[in-house]
């Protein structure tokens, strides 16, 4: 075996023992156990729509409709166009936070600290609500205002956190060379950061995506309030369920498209040139310099 298979059988086994015949047989057991659990759970909501017959084509009909079809669309743009405005004024108020927070002036470092801890323990709908009704602000406004002030907040320490796990050899060696702090974080910390962050940064925006649902609580027009007005205009028994069923794979594939764009957006870092393991030519005996 050589040099490198060992390395790499020992790297793999650091944390725990590679499981034995015994073990491989009681995990492939467990994980048709798994399945067969969720395919009986998938099987008995299945059996509920259609026992409450879910499914006839009276229920489905209205969803044809030229107008329902304009007010599901018009609440997702609302719905996205909350998620932009609310996503970009997070990353900018945690990198802002995350300054303050990593900043050498002590008054700088405490207020930043105190706007990140009360941001981040307050719920996010009470902040959207109190800005809503106490300082009578417009329901974007303040669904926005909202989402930023929590999501920027549980972001600053994402950053601040991805900046620390920068090896600390790499920061002396940028102030060696004579880097102000600004460069240093600019061109050195930030940039190994980020790689390490983003797959945090697209969870939080996640959690940003599903928490603009809020908004029709403050009578935003949003996706999830168009489909309340759609179910509460329905002259069938229990409206709500067929809405719920276009309306949560819609959630799940905006969900699922974040992630496959922090996915996208890794592999694409890795295979960056710059970004990408610099070979180093073997030691080679050179020439015996003059006097030795």
């Amino acid at each position: 075996m050589t040099a490198h298979a060992l390395h790499g059988d020992l790297g793999s086994t650091a944390l725990y023992d590679l499981p034995g015949p015994r073990a491989r047989r009681r995990h492939f057991f467990y994980g048709i156990a798994s399945t067969a659990v969720i395919l009986a759970l998938l099987a008995w909501l299945l059996y509920l729509l259609f026992d409450t017959d879910q499914f006839t084509t009276a229920k489905w009909r209205p969803f044809a409709y030229e107008g329902i079809q304009e007010l599901l669309l018009e609440g997702l743009g609302n719905t996205l166009k909350a998620f932009a405005y609310a996503s970009v004024l997070s990353l900018a108020l945690g990198a802002v936070l995350a300054t303050g927070r990593l900043s050498a002036h002590r008054p700088v470092r405490w207020l930043a600290t105190l706007c990140v801890e009360f941001f981040r323990a307050m719920p996010v709908l009470v902040m959207i609500f109190f800005i809503f009704v106490a300082l009578k602000v417009q329901p974007l406004p303040a669904l926005v205002a909202g989402l930023t002030l929590y999501n920027g907040s549980v972001l600053a320490e994402v950053f601040r956190s991805g900046i620390n796990s920068v090896e600390r050899g790499q920061r002396e060696a940028a102030y060696a060379l004579g880097m102000r702090k600004t460069q240093v974080m600019t061109f050195v910390l930030a940039p190994q950061a980020v790689r390490a962050m983003l797959p945090t940064i697209i969870s939080q925006l996640v959690v940003a995506l599903k928490d603009t649902s809020l908004g029709f609580l403050i009578t935003y027009e949003e996706f999830l309030h168009a489909g309340k007005l759609i179910a509460s205009n329905l002259d069938y028994d229990l409206p709500f369920i067929p809405v719920v069923l276009i309306i949560s794979p819609i959630y799940i594939g905006m969900c699922m498209l974040l992630s496959w764009f922090a996915t996208w957006v890794a592999r694409r870092e890795r295979r960056n040139p710059k970004t990408r393991a610099v070979e180093v030519a073997p030691a080679e005996p050179g020439t015996v310099l003059p006097g030795r």
